[in-house]
């Protein structure tokens, strides 16, 4: 734990007293989103502190030319930029003449800042004194709405306390808008109509390169004790901003206002050429609506969401607001709408991880939303690396492999592989398998089937390839070998027979064989579809069949555990207890030839294998594994945390799993890894979710029925949670001393609990 200032609290996030030093952490921590966009929690007033701007469109990116000391080929040709997108928050205020600043005033009270996490809004208040020894409170309130998603909503409050207050508000939009970096310092945006109708005004620009077409808008009302004013607005533009000006005078304890609607509309869901059309009709509704019934309406969205995803902790107020609090974020990031649009692992906090789409989403996400909201979900979400399969075989060309071989990038946009690191883009080759899973995992988890045949078995059939490429055979072992790659654990690269990559490369080649059969047994007219399409043999089949049933897994007799890769038992094998805390996290602390040589695992590597093929290894396996590789884990990736607590929980190591469940649901809130500035971790925080469901709950899907383990932590007193398990949506209560599993909707269902057979209707 690195900070510890968010108050306890089950459904918000609560900062009290205003410190700049805090500022930048808490524009991450209380960022808002609705799917389609997002923002860190900047102010909307002038702020001339540190700061680090950020507002985004779902989707929207721009290709930065790769920048390398040392070009290698197979580099990409971009890293992709998550765009700080035109800024329309802003509302510039002045007091007496003196602009309302925190970083300047003279003394700032009562500062209260708080994201309601139940219904869905943001909100500051304190008091500030001002240079001129004017003290105003100040009460501002901020959503995003669910149900107008092209809209976000302001309310901006001043009530002078010791005198009368001449305060204009200056709204404005804006699209001179820059990154916090940039490889080449390049323009990405270009503006290219800035327009004022009465009191509404838009700004149109698109992306350089990408050419994504947007609309900027905003309008305002002025208020006086919540009684609007008849204001005509002056309204100034520059070549990339437009500014509103509302100017009104109140007594000492009377209070101004200012309402601002704004958003986006872009050219994924309209014609170019209508995008102020479609930013008016927006607007249109808005006011129609207003202010108060449209944050009616996001309570009650919110309220529909948590009703199917909450996770409740009695006993244990810290646990239950880190699990709200990665529920909550999940669902502002992700609603599963648009099947183009997919899970950044910051989501809409920050620009960090350049791309939206990393093997995070298969392998900790899908779970997450197959269990929260309807299948059609987690659907479209391998809908989407199905249409980009034909950038994964051209990923794959690019590399030097043929024959509709398919490489599924580390990092993308649209497809194509935008990571620069050679570690990642050539050797973190494990990502395939992943997605391999996921198509597993969503039909073992919903029975639907019909995705493979329609879509999955190509994806399946394109990885298989790759796998059976990739392998080399090794005449001095007598095996197929999987050289120079990247596990999982980034803290070695270019190592040789890394565990977990040549196992899931041989159980996708083996699930892929399997896969074929079962469609052409009962899909046929599907599998002559499938066969043509990618000129599949028999000859083809035999050869993968040759390179899976002939892995290599490297393995210690004298430990009697699989080794994470050949050399690992070279290095100093130094525990992370013996490790000088000063030191930590290494990641910041040493240079990358230091790490690379060290025994250190940033995240679960051989640990993840286990995870995800839990039924292939015995209790004692697992039990020998974790006992054996966490102790070198140091837990520097989001992503580790979470699995070593479902695997303490198997292991009824309750004690560890509820440190590592603290730790993942808290990691941005406490901020473990010292950069939450920077972001969130939020596709990690599907990995809270699975510390609860998967581990404390013991949820599993065993001879193609729902199971359960429970058991509960020292620190709580009871849990409960929901899941959508094939259209029959299940509660389930643990306590102490109880176990309790209710079927809330859908037809009766048979599960199993603690093996014993429980009939839910």
């Amino acid at each position: 734990m690195n900070q510890d200032y968010i108050q306890p609290n089950n459904w918000s996030i609560i900062e009290e007293g205003f410190d700049v030093d805090r500022v930048k952490s808490s524009e991450s921590l209380f960022s808002i989103g609705n799917g389609a966009m997002g923002q860190r929690a900047n102010f909307e007033e002038q702020y001339s502190g540190p700061t680090f701007q950020g507002s985004y469109i779902a989707g929207v990116y721009y290709p930065d030319k790769t920048r390398v000391g040392w070009w290698k080929n197979g580099y990409p040709e971009y890293f992709a930029k998550v765009l700080n997108a035109p800024s329309w928050i802003g509302i510039n205020v002045t007091i007496n003449g003196e602009a309302l600043d925190l970083f300047k005033a003279k003394r700032v009270d009562h500062f209260r800042r708080e994201l309601n996490m139940k219904e869905g809004w943001l909100s500051r208040r304190f008091e500030v004194t001002l240079q001129n020894d004017l003290k105003v409170e100040v009460n501002i309130v901020r959503f995003l709405s669910l149900d107008l998603d092209e809209v976000g909503a302001i309310k901006f409050n001043i009530k002078p306390l010791n005198g009368s207050a001449a305060i204009q508000f200056q709204p404005y939009i804006d699209s001179g808008i820059t990154n916090e970096d940039s490889n080449w310092d390049d323009k990405f945006w270009n503006t290219t109509n800035i327009e004022v109708i009465n009191d509404q005004a838009f700004i149109e620009a698109h992306t350089m390169k990408t050419n994504f077409h947007t609309c900027t808008f905003m309008q305002s009302h002025a208020f006086i004790n919540d009684e609007k004013q008849d204001i005509t607005p002056e309204a100034t533009s520059t070549e990339h901003t437009i500014t509103f000006s509302y100017n009104v005078n109140v007594e000492q304890n009377q209070t101004a206002s200012l309402v601002k609607f704004g958003g986006y509309t872009v050219d994924r869901y309209h014609e170019k050429a209508k995008l102020i059309d479609a930013a008016k009709t927006a607007l249109s509704k808005a006011n129609t609506k207003g202010f108060d019934a449209l944050l009616e309406d996001q309570k009650q969205a919110w309220t529909e969401i948590w009703n199917m995803s909450d996770i409740t902790i009695d006993g244990d107020v810290k646990a239950q607001q880190g699990i709200r609090f990665n529920i909550f974020q999940l669902n502002q990031t992700y609603l599963g709408k648009d099947s183009r649009l997919n899970i950044g692992p910051k989501g809409f906090t920050g620009e960090k991880y350049g791309g939206s789409t990393y093997w995070d989403t298969e392998a900790y996400c899908i779970p997450f939303y197959m269990a929260t909201k309807d299948q059609k979900v987690a659907r479209n979400l391998l809908q989407y690396r199905y249409n980009h399969l034909e950038k994964a075989i051209e990923n794959a060309q690019k590399l030097g492999f043929k024959n509709g071989a398919a490489l599924y990038p580390m990092v993308t946009m649209n497809g194509e592989e935008c990571h620069n690191e050679w570690e990642i883009t050539f050797e973190e080759i494990h990502r395939n398998g992943s997605i391999a899973f996921a198509i597993f995992n969503y039909y073992r988890y919903t029975g639907d089937f019909s995705y493979i045949p329609e879509m999955g078995l190509e994806v399946l059939i394109g990885i298989a390839r790759f796998w059976h490429q990739r392998a080399t055979f090794s005449t001095h072992k007598n095996k197929y070998v999987i050289l120079g790659v990247t596990g999982p654990n980034e803290y070695e690269n270019n190592v040789n027979n890394n565990w977990y990559t040549n196992y899931i490369a041989k159980w996708c080649i083996d699930y892929t064989l399997e896969t074929l059969q079962k469609v052409e047994d009962g899909y046929n007219e599907d599998y002559k579809r499938v066969v043509g399409k990618t000129k599949i043999s028999d000859q083809e089949l035999t050869q993968w069949k040759k390179v899976a049933d002939n892995m290599y897994f490297p393995f210690s007799e004298e430990h009697n555990v699989y080794l994470q890769q050949d050399g690992f038992l070279d290095k100093e094998l130094i525990t992370v207890s013996d490790l000088d805390k000063t030191q930590r996290p290494i990641n910041q602390k040493w240079s990358w030839d230091r790490i690379l040589r060290s025994p250190y695992i940033k995240q679960a590597d051989t640990l993840q294998g286990f995870y995800f093929f839990e039924d292939h290894f015995t209790d004692e396996e697992l039990k020998r594994h974790f006992d054996f590789y966490e102790p070198f884990t140091v837990h520097e990736s989001s992503l580790s945390p979470c699995v070593h607590s479902i695997q303490a929980a198997k292991l009824n190591q309750m004690e560890q799993a509820y440190t590592f469940y603290l730790r993942t649901s808290r990691l941005d809130l406490d901020d473990y890894n010292k950069e939450v500035e920077e972001g969130l971790h939020i596709t990690s925080m599907a990995g809270t979710w699975m510390s609860i469901v998967e581990g404390f709950g013991g949820m599993r899907i065993k001879d193609n029925k729902l199971t359960f383990e429970p058991k509960i932590p020292e620190e709580w007193d009871a849990y409960s949670f929901k899941v959508n398990f094939r259209d029959r949506i299940i509660k389930v209560n643990i306590s102490k001393n109880n176990f309790d599993f209710e079927l809330v909707a859908g037809e009766a269902i048979e599960i199993i609990v603690n093996n014993q057979a429980k009939y839910l209707q």
